[in-house]
């Protein structure tokens, strides 16, 4: 089996200009990723799309003030490391093609938009000795435990915060397609081509030059529900005063009315639980019309948890 080039061809792109290939962690490539730029990985919380970052959240690290800071888990971890070899497969599978490190960009007439694709895509050299100059598209790579909202190989039904990153790679490098390579559940490879929508790119470009307007004026976004705007929240109070701070009272009666809620929702679950473990028995899993809908884990021959099939959020 091949495997993916690590080459780095020197590139040219109808609108990109190639910032590096800075290594993730490192200064340079925070440096390249902060201020008020948007990168392809931010667009979809600029649009409210994002399934890891609110459009609070981001709002925050735009404009310098403290997030809770990132924390590594096995998704993430496994999509790296899973990169070179769903990527080394594509290539494979299309002779001909080359699929090289793409490095960090930004647009030519846009500095603020940048955008780091998994790889540039190049027809394949005749010899070692010939260097490709144009790219012809992106690949991107992605791994998912269960393939929700990855449609068909060869179809275009991709989650819809995937879709955003790349029109905006698209429209940061001025390529005209992407392909898509997912590896789900570990076995399951399936292929996607996306192709650029200028309209869509225009939505986008829009709605982030309006975020950062947002930004530079101190026009902070709505609290949202999303975890991550809590978080985001928690942190920005530095001490504690010993003091009484007036709340409105509509506020006060949403506090009453949802934690009300959330004890007769836990009164539920704990029911609904105790019915699908009961129907599950010895079994390891429950399902309907062929959908999983909870697991179950066993310590010394008895349950230890019962444990939803919920939608994943796909790394990488």
């Amino acid at each position: 089996m091949s495997t993916s080039s690590t080459t780095q061809p020197a590139t040219t792109v109808p609108d990109g200009i190639l910032i590096g290939h800075l290594t993730p962690g490192t200064a340079a490539w925070e440096e390249a990723r902060t201020g008020l730029t948007i990168t392809a990985t931010e667009i979809a919380a600029v649009v409210g799309l994002s399934p890891w970052t609110s459009r609070f959240t981001l709002w925050h690290k735009k404009a310098g003030l403290p997030t809770a800071p990132f924390e590594m888990n096995p998704a993430v971890e496994w999509g790296n490391r899973l990169e070179d070899a769903v990527a080394s497969k594509w290539q494979d599978e299309h002779p001909g093609q080359l699929a090289a490190p793409a490095g960090t960009w930004r647009h030519r007439d846009r500095d603020w938009q940048r955008a780091t694709p998994d790889r540039l895509l190049y027809p394949q050299p005749a010899s070692e000795f010939d260097v490709p100059e144009q790219a012809t598209g992106l690949l991107e790579v992605k791994t998912s435990p269960f393939g929700d909202d990855w449609g068909p190989s060869g179809s275009e039904e991709i989650p819809i915060y995937y879709r955003c990153q790349i029109q905006w790679q698209l429209d940061t490098l001025g390529l005209d397609v992407c392909h898509v390579a997912v590896l789900i559940g570990g076995w399951d490879y399936r292929e996607y081509t996306v192709a650029y929508d200028e309209d869509d790119a225009y939505v986008l470009r829009s709605a982030a030059e309006e975020f950062l307007a947002d930004v530079r004026n101190g026009v902070r976004p709505p609290i949202d529900g999303a975890t991550d705007t809590y978080q985001t929240i928690r942190v920005q109070p530095d001490g504690l005063e010993d003091r009484d701070v007036e709340i409105p009272a509509e506020l006060a009666a949403r506090w009453d009315a949802a934690y009300r809620a959330l004890a007769a929702a836990s009164a539920d679950l704990t029911q609904v639980r105790g019915e699908v473990l009961d129907l599950i028995g010895d079994g390891k899993r429950a399902v309907c019309d062929g959908r999983r809908i909870a697991y179950r884990t066993v310590r010394d021959g008895a349950t230890y948890s019962l444990q939803p099939y919920t939608s994943s959020k796909d790394a990488t």
